[in-house]
C-alpha cells in the first residue's frame, strides 16, 4: 500500500523546507504548481491553505507583483525554527544530558485544558511517569516552554530538569514510559518506503530538478513526524537493533542528495514569474 501524505501536511512541509526561505509570500499560483509534483490539486492547494490559515499557521498578503499569497505568521515560523533541532539530525546533535518533567495540575472546571496539556505533550514525544507527571529528553526543554507559553498553558504546569536515580534500571523505566514497539515500527515503515528511494538515487548520475524535488518533499513530510513519535532517546536505553539511527541516515543521505537540486525547482518558478 502506498504512503498517503496530506494536503496540509505537505504544505507545511513546503514552507518548512523551502518557503520560509523565499524573500516575500508565496503565491497562491505557486502553491499550485509546487503541490503538483507531490499528488495535491489546485482546489486541494486552496482548501488547505484555507485551513492553515484559520489555524493561524499562514498569513494572507500581496506578493511583489501584487499577486495573493501566504506568509508563515510568526507562531509557525517559532514552530518550524523549534522543529529542525529534531528533524535535521544533523544540525547540530544533542549534548544535554538527563530529563525534562512537566507536572501539571488543571482545575476539573477546565478539563479540557487537561485534554489540550496531555495531547501537546504527548505530540512534543514526552511519555507518561505517572498520572500528571510526563517525562522526555532534556533537549526539549526549550520546544516545550515555547508550545506551552503560545498555547498560554503555563499557569498549570511547573517544568524540571533532573536524572533519573531508580528504583528501577532506567531502560526499563524507558519502556514503561514509551511504546517502544510502535515507535519501532514507524522507523521500520519509513526505511520500507524510503530506502529504496535512497538506493535509487545513489545509482543515478543524473539529479533533474523536479523529481528530486518530489522524492525530498515526499521524504520529508514522511520523516518530519518521526522525532516527534521518538523524541531523541539516548542510544543505551534502548533495545538492540533500534532502527532509529537507520531511519535517520536514510533521511540523511536523501536530505544530502536531493534537497538542494530540489531547490532549483522551486526557484525556477519563481525566475519565470
Amino acid at each position: 500500500m502506498s504512503e498517503q501524505h496530506a494536503p496540509r501536511s505537505l504544505i507545511v512541509t513546503f514552507y518548512g523546507a523551502y518557503g520560509r526561505a523565499a524573500p516575500g509570500p508565496v503565491a497562491v499560483a505557486e502553491l499550485v504548481r509546487l503541490l503538483a509534483p507531490v499528488g495535491v490539486d489546485a482546489p486541494s492547494v486552496r482548501s488547505s491553505v484555507s485551513r492553515l490559515k484559520r489555524r493561524g499557521l499562514l498569513v494572507p498578503a500581496r506578493t511583489e507583483s501584487g499577486a495573493a499569497g501566504y506568509a508563515l505568521s510568526p507562531d509557525a515560523r517559532q514552530l518550524l525554527d523549534d522543529g529542525d533541532r529534531r528533524v535535521y539530525p544533523a544540525a547540530g546533535g544533542r549534548p544535554e544530558q538527563g530529563w525534562v518533567l512537566a507536572v501539571f495540575s488543571v482545575p476539573e472546571a477546565e478539563r479540557n485544558k487537561r485534554h489540550v496539556l496531555r495531547s501537546r505533550l504527548a505530540g512534543l514525544g514526552f511519555g507518561t511517569a505517572a498520572p500528571g507527571v510526563w517525562i522526555a529528553p532534556a533537549h526539549l526543554h526549550e520546544e516545550t516552554r515555547h508550545t506551552l507559553e503560545r498555547l498560554g498553558l503555563t499557569a498549570y504546569v511547573d517544568l524540571f530538569r533532573g536524572e533519573h536515580l531508580g528504583f528501577a534500571a532506567t531502560a526499563e523505566a524507558v519502556a514503561r514510559w514509551w511504546d517502544l514497539a510502535a515507535i519501532a515500527k514507524q522507523h521500520e515503515a519509513f526505511l520500507d518506503r524510503h530506502g529504496p528511494v535512497l538506493r535509487a538515487w545513489r545509482s543515478r548520475p543524473d539529479t533533474p530538478p523536479e523529481e528530486a524535488y518530489r522524492d525530498y518533499l515526499l521524504a520529508l513530510d514522511s520523516w518530519r513526524h518521526l522525532p516527534y513519535v521518538d523524541p531523541g532517546l539516548p542510544a543505551g536505553l534502548l533495545p538492540a537493533n533500534w532502527p532509529g539511527a537507520r531511519s535517520a541516515e536514510v533521511f540523511q543521505g536523501l536530505h544530502e542528495r536531493l534537497r538542494d537540486a530540489g531547490a532549483a525547482f522551486v526557484a525556477d518558478g519563481s525566475a519565470r514569474g
